[in-house]
């Protein structure tokens, strides 16, 4: 895989951030990351490849975004079989009951998440948050 996408959708720009330091370790483990808006982007683009990164906030209850994330995941589940994907995302109440429902929806489809879980950072993401976004590039650069 030559290139690792981060698809990503963010209201206040935080889980943006999470997403540019999952580019940048995937540029540092020598990959091309290509970090980009869900709505610059159709599910389409990721169906062949082994691995990419979803980030999203927590919104509402503790769920995705259902606007365009949400949607732009149930097409990503339908071909998520045998993948391995990354989740991030920030949050500013709650206790990440989204990020686990996410990962498990994941795993129901069929993927393997890395580490068995999302990161998660409450509001702005700090240094340890975004050095473990930056450790899922990695991984994902070295499918």
């Amino acid at each position: 895989m030559d290139k690792v996408y981060v698809v990503y959708w963010s209201q206040t720009g935080n889980t943006e951030t999470m997403a540019q330091a999952v580019g940048k370790g995937a540029e540092a483990a020598g990959k091309e990351a290509s970090v980009v808006a869900v709505s610059d982007i159709t599910a389409d683009v990721l169906k062949d490849l082994p691995g990419f990164a979803l980030g999203c906030p927590a919104m509402g209850a503790e769920e995705l975004d259902d606007s365009e994330m949400d949607p732009f995941v149930t097409e990503v589940e339908a071909f998520t079989k045998g993948k391995t994907i990354a989740l991030f995302g920030s949050y500013g109440w709650g206790d990440g009951e989204w990020m686990r429902t996410w990962t498990e929806r994941m795993q129901n489809a069929g993927a393997t998440v890395v580490d068995g879980e999302g990161v998660i950072a409450n509001e702005a993401p700090d240094e340890e948050a975004l050095s473990k976004c930056e450790e899922l590039g990695k991984k994902l650069a070295a499918l």
